[in-house]
C-alpha cells in the first residue's frame, strides 16, 4: 500500500542521528515524527525572520502623515 504522505530519505551525520535517536525515546515516538516536527520547526523559524524582515522594511517606510486614522480605516 503507498504511503498517503510524501516521504523524502536524507543523510545525516552520526551525532545528530544519535540526537535524534535520544529524542525519539525520551517522547515514545518514531523517529520519522521528530525529524518531521524539527523540520517544520526551522520552517516556522524561517518564515518568522522573512516577516520580521518585511515588518522592518514596510516600517522604515511609514510615514504618520499619510497614515489612514482609526475612524477612517474601520469607519
Amino acid at each position: 500500500m503507498p504511503a498517503k504522505n510524501p516521504r523524502v530519505n536524507i543523510v545525516i551525520d552520526r551525532q545528530a542521528y544519535g540526537v535524534l535517536l535520544e529524542m525519539a525515546a525520551a517522547q515514545e515516538v518514531p523517529l520519522s515524527m521528530v525529524a518531521r516536527d524539527l523540520i517544520k520547526e526551522a520552517m516556522e523559524l524561517r518564515e518568522d525572520t522573512a516577516l520580521a524582515e518585511f515588518a522592518e522594511n514596510r516600517e522604515s517606510d511609514f510615514d504618520p502623515a499619510k497614515a489612514l486614522s482609526h475612524e477612517e480605516t474601520w469607519g
